[in-house]
Order: C-alpha cells, then sequence, then structure tokens
C-alpha cells in the first residue's frame, strides 16, 4: 500500500511520461507531415517535368513544320518570333516561347575546330567580340581581355593571347583553378574567367550565347530586329557603324532577302561586303531555336530553357535547362 507521498511520485511520474510520450508523437506527427509535403511536392515537380517534356515535343514539331514550310529562309511571318503560346494543363498551366537561338554572338567561335579536338584561338571570333562589346560602351581595352581571355579559357593550349590568360594566371588565385580547355556550355562559365567583372558581364550577358558549335555566329539577317543591329556592325570591325548597321537591317524586304548576296547590296552597306569567312557568315534560315518555358501546377512550378537545333529535320534539342538561361 502506497503512503501519500508515493502515490504523489508516482502520478508525477506519470504525467512527465504522458508528456514525454505526446511531445515525441507530436515530433512524429511532423516529421511525417512533412514527408508526405516534400512526397506530394517531389510527385507534383515530377509531373510538370513530364508536361514540360510532352511542351518540348509539341515546340520541336512546329519548329518542323515551320522549316519544312520554307527550308530556303526563315522569316518573321506567322508571328512565332516571341509569341507567347498557353497551353491549359490539369490544375495548372504551360507557357512556351520561341526565339531565334541565333541571334547573338557565339562565344564557342572565338575557337576554331571541334570538340574533343584541337581548338585553336579565332583572330576573327576575338574581333567580332570586341566590335560588339564597343558597340555596347565598353573600353577597346576591357572589351580585349574579355575577349582574349575567353578564347585562352576555351582553346587547348596553354600560351596565353597578349592579353589573355592561361592556367598560371588562375592557379596564383585565392582559390586556384584551371581554364576549361573545351567549348562552354552555357554563357555563366564566362563569369569565371579572367577579367570578366560583374558589371561588364551584365552589359554583355543579353548578347551572348554558347552554341554547341564553333562556326562564326550565325545570324539569321531575316529575324534580326534593328535593336539587334550591334550584331551586323561587329562583322565589319571599323568599318560599319551602328547606323549603316540598322539601315540594313530596316531594308528587308517584306519576304525576307533569299540569300545574302541581297542582303549586302542593301544602300546602308555603301559596298562594305566583307570576305572570307564572314562573307557566308550571316544566313537566311535559321539553324537555333530558343525555347523558353514556365510550367505551373497546383502550388508547384518550373522553369526550363532549351536549345533546338534545326539544321536538319527532324530537329533535336541539344541543350535543357531546368533554370532561366543564365
Amino acid at each position: 500500500m502506497m503512503r501519500d507521498g508515493e502515490t504523489g511520485a508516482a502520478l508525477l511520474a506519470v504525467l512527465i511520461l504522458v508528456a514525454v510520450l505526446g511531445a515525441l508523437a507530436a515530433g512524429a506527427f511532423d516529421r511525417l507531415r512533412l514527408a508526405m509535403a516534400v512526397e506530394a511536392n517531389a510527385a507534383t515537380l515530377d509531373q510538370a517535368r513530364a508536361y514540360a517534356t510532352a511542351a518540348e515535343t509539341l515546340a520541336t514539331a512546329r519548329i518542323d513544320d515551320l522549316v519544312a514550310a520554307s527550308p530556303s529562309k526563315t522569316t518573321l511571318a506567322g508571328g512565332w518570333h516571341g509569341r507567347l503560346v498557353t497551353l491549359p494543363l490539369p490544375q495548372g498551366e504551360a507557357r512556351a516561347r520561341v526565339t531565334d537561338g541565333g541571334n547573338c554572338f557565339n562565344l564557342n567561335s572565338l575557337v576554331s575546330g571541334n570538340a574533343g579536338g584541337l581548338l585553336v584561338t579565332r583572330p576573327t571570333g576575338i574581333a567580332q567580340l570586341v566590335a560588339l562589346a564597343g558597340s555596347l560602351g565598353l573600353r577597346e581595352t576591357d572589351s580585349r581581355r574579355i575577349a582574349e581571355s575567353a578564347a585562352d579559357w576555351i582553346d587547348s593550349d596553354q600560351i596565353p593571347n597578349p592579353a589573355g590568360a592561361e592556367d598560371s594566371a588562375y592557379q596564383a588565385a585565392a582559390v586556384p583553378y584551371r581554364t576549361g580547355g573545351t567549348l562552354l556550355a552555357e554563357v555563366s562559365e564566362l563569369r569565371a574567367v579572367a577579367n570578366v567583372t560583374p558589371s561588364l558581364y551584365k552589359v554583355l550577358r543579353p548578347w551572348l550565347c554558347a552554341l554547341p558549335t564553333t562556326d562564326l555566329s550565325p545570324l539569321n539577317v531575316n529575324t534580326l530586329a534593328p535593336g539587334q543591329a550591334p550584331l551586323v556592325a561587329m562583322l565589319l570591325p571599323g568599318r560599319m557603324g551602328l547606323a549603316e548597321a540598322r539601315g540594313l537591317i530596316e531594308q528587308r524586304p517584306e519576304a525576307g532577302w533569299s540569300d545574302t548576296t541581297q542582303f549586302w547590296r542593301g544602300p546602308a552597306a555603301r559596298g562594305l561586303v566583307p570576305t572570307g569567312d564572314v562573307l557566308v557568315q550571316p544566313q537566311v534560315r535559321t539553324r537555333h531555336f530558343a525555347l523558353d518555358m514556365t510550367v505551373a501546377l497546383g502550388d508547384a512550378g518550373l522553369r526550363e530553357t532549351a536549345l533546338i537545333d534545326a539544321t536538319t529535320l527532324p530537329s533535336k534539342l541539344v541543350v535543357r535547362r531546368w533554370t532561366e538561361d543564365e
């Protein structure tokens, strides 16, 4: 038979035990609720990715139709460029936009050669990037350092360009690292290159791309906007100004140019015709299309950017990012 003090102690022990069990149960239920929420979110994101993949298929099919309807040239006819298309989904929607993915400076054109092989600095590519940066207001010294350093980052050798930087420059940093020695997969890699400051990168970024080829930037003169005149002016560094470049674009026939010979014969060109590789650099047909898509599904959402190669049909998805192309 318990005494009064012992009864109180037993009751206190029971109360403490109940409190501990209650806390443990509350914690377990909280973890279970969190695990179920994580699982539900993961399932929703998986479903959103599945819808995004389906939207990719639709986009490539539309691009195939566009190219097949006019295999010799790609124009702005039909209003496809930059048009926002909304696709209704159960409990959400997908929004997709397709633009010309080649009307930009291809950073990989700073070298010549093929991925996996010997990559050699290309002076023409460097001169075009320097000219483009100059048109955007950058000082020539900054422009040349960026262009030559980026070429050194990509090329196969360890011999720095006069204003460039190879491994020795990066290994002297507080956190040593090395150059890539291969083609850039993303424009954002440029931020790791010597002489590229955040402010300079911000100015250049809207005009750059990293196509999976070392070809000189394949500008489609049938889809360029007048505001993209710096991309045309860079083809003839020091010889063509922004006014002439804009004039060339604005003189485009309503149905587009059938070949680049007509483009270079425009009055704004003033007889300034390039030679060598630059002569055939402008295109009248788009080879790369950029896809920008968002998928909203319930409380979940995702962003996808992709690059579609339509050099040959059927077109192929060559780059996919589950984020904005930075």
